[in-house]
């Protein structure tokens, strides 16, 4: 499919999904959908050890069916929800639609106890491997689930109380955060100017500017502005984190709250381990980075204001794109490793599933949303012409990529799992830096080296030591009832661990975990970033030797979506994940990347 013309900054289209949510076509897809799971129900007297295998995967299809008519529902209102977020009206439906996709999964609980808990092993064997092929690991993992699920009338209540528990809460904290408005101070001789942004992305685009007042003036707006909101928002993540132990470890009892992300994202816990171990005993290689960068800067020591300032102070080296040389670039750039990757991006510029304008409300960020699996995703960007707007761009149209090349797979599965879902983000990002980096001179490369150490730090030991910080956070929550200030002191020791003696680190930083919303939305999560990255340099160290003949083998690990246990399916390119020692591969290709990067004249 050819793009049928330049794409240009705007908000995507969603009346493929819902034309309008008031209208008479969505209240009769509320009731089919209704129907379907009457239907459901009145099969519940079938259910017992010797079912069928028909009629089990006949229920399986049903479920689906519902499940995705849901997720259509759902996604709609919550992506009309992250262009605008200080629309009531939108905010009413996510709330209407959460209070039903709470209701639909208490009614079809049954089931899945059922599956989990009211069939012997022998016979839940034999339905999963007469099931397709595509399921199987599906209906494994949730029989593992099995021993951390409760009875029925538990799993109801939790399910009921969550809409108006967590989930309100997590919404309050985007609704708050997305209103923030910001005020940056800059002293300019003897003026003092101030700089109003009603959109954090846009104030935020500066700290990777050539302007050091700038990028200082950012970060400190940002952090006063959330450590003003500190009582609410912290009070917000410590109620999270509480809720989080009291339903997993002591209701479900998974071993640890880091434990039930691991086996949601069924992988072992000491896979998870070694990663962690891993990436903390890797720090000093940016330390020592950040060391040589101070001084290019004509800095004695780089300050975390500076973290990511540009290597040369000159705009002229400062690259901007406009959004259509942005897309042509990530076009090209997909077509070079192979034609279907453009196609499939062509495809979502094609059918408007791209919000890209900076906006007053809109949320933050940038993400990709595969609402189902045959439906092209939609992907949300803060477009405002800087590389690492590129960069971004090349990521979530990975991710769609890697949701695209699944899309044959049922919707039970289609979906990667956590671990191996920024793969063919990171991936992209990297074919990118590659496309870049040959076709300009030495002074910009180095430039451009530097950057991407910059974000291997980024998405690598920052994600690493979020998730560091995110266990200890849990323990002293739930075990020593710390306050918000003793959370913010952990913080900031966690930071100093983190740059060692590389950077300096001014107080106000210790508020700076009330800005990440991953703590808030799915904890424990930032470690997908660390493993998808290390991941992705073992694969691309691969794509390197082999060229083209890595292809089908790379498309076989994005088109298995949630079908194949992580460990298993890597398992088959050579890749062990469970092994310090593959972890050590990511990192000593880091190390290699710093060298070139002290080589390279600018």
């Amino acid at each position: 499919m050819a793009l049928l013309a330049i794409p240009k900054i705007g908000s995507w289209n969603l009346n493929d999904l819902v034309k309008d949510p008031n209208g008479n076509e969505f209240q009769e897809f509320l009731q089919h959908t209704d129907a379907i799971i009457d239907e459901v129900e009145s099969k519940r007297k079938d259910l017992d050890s010797y079912i069928s295998v028909s009629d089990f995967e006949n229920l399986l299809h049903l479920i689906e069916n519902i499940s995705e008519r849901i997720s259509i529902a759902s996604g709609y209102a919550h992506l009309r929800y992250s262009a605008d977020t200080s629309c009531n009206e939108t905010a009413s439906l996510v709330t209407r639609m959460e209070q039903l996709e709470s209701d639909v999964a208490n009614r079809l609980l049954f089931f899945d106890l059922w599956f989990k808990k009211g069939i012997d092993e022998q016979n839940a064997k034999r339905l999963i491997e007469s099931s397709p092929v595509e399921y199987r690991e599906y209906l494994k993992h949730k029989r593992l689930l099995a021993r951390h699920t409760l009875t029925e009338l538990e799993e109801k209540i939790i399910s009921t109380l969550e809409v108006t528990g967590t989930n309100a809460l997590v919404k309050i904290y985007d609704r708050m955060t997305s209103g923030f408005e910001f005020v940056m101070t800059i002293k300019r001789g003897e003026k003092i100017v101030k700089k109003k942004f009603s959109n954090k992305e846009k104030m935020l685009s500066l700290i990777r500017g050539t302007n050091s007042e700038e990028r200082k003036a950012a970060y400190k707006s940002l952090l006063q502005v959330y450590k003003k909101n500190s009582g609410v928002l912290g009070e917000i993540y410590l109620n999270r984190v509480i809720q989080w132990r009291d339903e997993g470890v002591k209701l479900r009892g998974f071993k640890s709250p880091l434990s039930v992300r691991n086996v949601f994202n069924n992988l072992d816990d000491s896979t998870v381990d070694a990663l962690l171990e891993t990436c903390r005993q890797n720090s000093g290689i940016f330390h020592e980075y950040f060391k040589e960068k101070a001084k290019m800067l004509g800095l004695k020591k780089l300050q975390r204001y500076h973290l990511y300032a540009p290597l040369s102070l000159n705009s002229r080296y400062q690259k901007r794109f406009t959004y259509s040389k942005a897309v042509d670039i990530v076009l090209n750039t997909f077509e070079e490793f192979d034609p279907r990757f453009r196609e499939f991006s062509e495809r979502i510029f094609n059918e408007q599933h791209v919000d890209s304008a900076i906006r007053k409300n809109k949320q933050g960020g940038a993400f990709c949303s595969t609402i189902i699996p045959k439906k092209t995703p939609y992907v949300l960007l803060n477009f405002d012409g800087k590389s690492r707007d590129v960069s971004t761009m090349a990521h979530e149209f990975g991710h769609a990529i890697h949701s695209m090349a699944a899309s044959d797979k049922p919707f039970s599965v289609s979906h990667a799992p956590l671990p191996l879902a920024e793969t063919a983000s990171v991936f992209a990002e990297m074919l990118l830096y590659e496309r870049l980096y040959k076709n300009i001179k030495n002074k910009e490369r180095k430039i451009l080296l530097g950057e991407q150490i910059d974000d291997m730090y980024a998405t690598i030991m920052r994600q690493a030591y979020f998730t560091l910080f995110e266990i200890d956070a849990h323990k002293i929550i739930t075990d020593q009832s710390a306050t918000i200030d003793q959370v913010s002191e952990l913080y900031f020791s966690n930071l100093k661990e983190q740059f060692g003696d590389s950077v300096d680190i001014s107080l106000e930083f210790k508020w700076e975990w009330l800005y990440i919303p991953h703590f808030y939305h799915t904890p424990f999560y930032c470690y997908a970033y660390c493993f998808g990255n290390l991941l992705v340099m073992s694969l691309y160290q691969q794509f390197k030797k082999e060229g083209s003949s890595f292809v089908p083998r790379y498309l076989k690990i994005l088109s298995a979506g949630g079908s194949r246990k992580p460990e298993e399916l890597l398992q088959e390119s050579g890749i062990d994940i469970s092994q310090h020692k593959f972890w050590q591969q990511g990192f000593d290709l880091v190390s290699k990347k710093i060298q070139e990067f002290r080589d390279t004249d600018l």
